[in-house]
C-alpha cells in the first residue's frame, strides 16, 4: 500500500466551513474536528491467508456554544450541503441544552501559534500488500518454529496512516498526521487443559524502527511455551516485580487519577494526596508529546493549546493535575495541554508519551535478595477503584524464589492500594521507549497474593 498523505489544505477548508457555518446558524463560537484515515491488514494462520482488511475513513466533529449551552454533532459525509445541515442541528441542540458554566474554548492568548511542528511522525516510504503478508507469514512461521508451540492463532502486518485538523473560531486552523507500521504473532503451546497462549507484537511510526517478523515471532513462541505447566502458588504477603509488558498499567493509573476532570468530579484516589511524597525520591515520570517518533506525540492537544515537555512525578510528588478547558475553569488552574478530543462529545484529558525513568540498577540486583516473591508478565480483569486506589488483578508470571526467576505460575491475584504500591516502587535499568507507556522492570514488596 503506497500510504499517500491526505489534503492537508483540503483538511482545513473542511474544519473551516463547520465552523463558519456554526456563526452563520447563530453559534456564539465553535470548533471543528476533522479526522482522516487509511489502514491495510493482513493476517496469515497456519501459512494460510486468513484475513485482509482495508479502510479509509473521513469525519469531522462540531461543537458549538450558544451562550454557556453547548452541543457536539458529527458526520462522515461532508458536502457542503451536508455541512450546512450539521452546524444547523448542532446549533439547534445547543439552545435547549442545560448551561454549562465551565465549558468554552482555549483563549486565543494560549492556542498554538505558528506552523505545527514535525515529529518525525511520518514515514514516507511504500509498502506493498505482498510485503505485509510476508512480514506477517515470517512472524508466525518463527513462532510456529519453537518448541513447544503446537497452534496458531495467527501473525499479522499492519501498515496505516491518520490526519488531525482541528480548528476553532478563535482563530486556531492547525494539522498534524502520523504512519504506523505494525508486526505480531499469537501462538498456543501444548495440548488439552495444558495449553497456554501468548504474543509479542511491534508498532512503531516508521517501518525501519520495527523489529525483525522472525524475532517477534520467536518471542511470541517462547513467551507461550513459558507458561507451560504453570505452578500454584501459597497466598500471603511478598515482593511482587511487574515486567515491562505490564508495568505500564500502573502509570496509566497513576495518570487517570491525574487527570483534572477525575479530579473535579471528586473521582480520583489522590485527592488530598497531592503535597505528599507518593513516590520514592529517585522515582521520576515524564511525558514527553515532543518525542521524536513517538506513538502519541502530538503538536497542540485537543483544543489547541500547546504540548510541552514536563515531568508528572518529580522528587517524589505529583506536579499537578492535568487539565483541558473545562477543568481547569473548575479548579482554577492552568491549562497543561491535556485535552484529548474524539469526534464526538466535549474534550476529555489524557496524557501522550509516558516514559518512567530508569535506575543504574539491573534487574538481577533488583530482585537478588527477594526469597520468595513472584513476576508478572500477564495481568488479567480491571479491578482498579478510581477513588480508593484499591488494586485486585488476577495475574500469572513466574515465582522468584531466593533471587532466582523459576517456573511458571498462574490463577493467582495480586492486590494492594496504589497509594502503598507507589510508596514502595523501585526500578531497574530495562527501560525501553516504543510504546506509548514505557517502564522498566518495577519491584514493589509487600503486596498479597491469593493463591488458587
Amino acid at each position: 500500500m503506497n500510504i499517500a498523505p491526505p489534503s492537508t489544505n483540503s483538511a482545513l477548508d473542511i474544519a473551516a466551513a463547520l465552523v463558519e457555518a456554526a456563526h452563520r446558524h447563530g453559534a456564539d463560537h465553535a470548533d471543528a474536528l476533522h479526522t482522516v484515515s487509511r489502514s491495510q491488514s493482513i493476517s496469515m494462520r497456519l501459512g494460510n491467508l486468513e484475513d485482509v482488511d482495508r479502510s479509509e475513513s473521513a469525519e469531522a466533529g462540531l461543537r458549538v456554544f450558544v451562550g454557556q449551552r453547548t452541543a457536539s454533532v458529527s458526520g462522515s459525509d461532508l458536502s457542503p450541503a451536508a455541512i450546512d445541515e450539521l452546524a444547523e442541528r448542532a446549533v439547534a441542540m445547543a439552545r435547549i441544552a442545560p448551561e454549562d458554566k465551565y465549558a468554552g474554548l482555549a483563549p486565543a492568548d494560549r492556542l498554538l501559534k505558528g506552523e505545527a511542528a514535525d515529529f518525525e511522525l511520518v514515514d514516507p516510504s511504500s509498502i506493498s500488500p505482498k510485503e505485509l503478508r510476508e512480514m506477517a507469514l515470517a512472524a508466525e512461521d518463527a513462532a510456529r518454529a519453537v518448541a513447544g508451540v503446537t497452534n496458531s492463532e495467527g501473525g499479522g502486518a499492519s501498515a496505516s496512516e491518520a490526519q488531525v485538523t482541528l480548528a476553532t473560531s478563535n482563530g486556531f486552523a492547525a494539522s498534524y498526521r502520523g504512519t504506523s507500521f505494525g508486526i505480531s504473532a499469537s501462538v498456543i503451546a501444548g495440548s488439552g487443559e495444558a495449553m497456554q497462549r501468548d504474543y509479542a507484537y511491534r508498532a512503531m511510526r516508521h517501518r525501519e524502527d520495527l523489529l525483525a517478523p522472525e524475532e517477534i515471532g520467536r518471542l511470541a513462541g517462547e513467551r507461550a511455551v513459558a507458561r507451560l505447566d504453570p505452578a500454584a502458588i501459597a497466598s500471603g504477603p511478598m515482593p511482587v516485580v511487574f515486567a515491562p509488558r505490564v508495568g505500564g498499567s500502573l502509570v496509566g493509573h497513576l495518570v487517570g487519577a491525574m487527570s483534572g476532570a477525575a479530579v473535579a468530579r471528586q473521582h480520583s484516589f489522590l485527592i488530598g494526596h497531592e503535597k505528599e511524597m507518593l513516590f520514592p525520591s529517585d522515582i521520576r515520570i515524564v511525558e514527553d508529546p515532543h518525542k521524536l517518533r513517538g506513538q502519541r506525540s502530538r503538536p497542540f492537544d485537543g483544543e489547541g493549546v500547546p504540548t510541552a515537555r514536563k515531568a508528572l512525578v518529580e522528587n517524589g510528588q505529583v506536579t499537578g493535575w492535568l487539565t483541558n478547558v473545562a477543568s481547569a475553569a473548575q479548579l482554577g488552574l492552568d491549562l497543561t495541554g491535556n485535552a484529548t478530543r474524539g469526534i464526538g462529545g466535549s474534550p476529555g484529558v489524557g496524557s501522550s508519551n509516558l516514559d518512567l525513568l530508569a535506575s543504574e540498577t539491573d534487574v538481577a540486583d533488583l530482585i537478588s535478595d527477594i526469597r520468595d516473591g513472584v513476576l508478572i508478565d500477564y495481568l488479567i480483569g480491571q479491578g482498579v477503584n478510581p477513588v480508593t486506589g484499591d488494586y485486585s488483578r488476577g495475574a500469572a508470571g513466574r515465582r522468584i524464589v531466593n533471587g532466582e526467576i523459576t517456573g511458571p505460575i498462574a490463577g493467582f491475584t495480586i492486590a494492594g492500594n496504589l497509594l502503598e504500591m507507589f510508596s514502595r516502587m523501585r526500578v531497574a535499568n530495562d527501560l525501553e521507549t516504543w510504546r506509548a507507556i514505557n517502564v522498566p522492570t518495577i519491584r514493589i514488596d509487600g503486596m498479597t497474593v491469593a493463591g488458587g
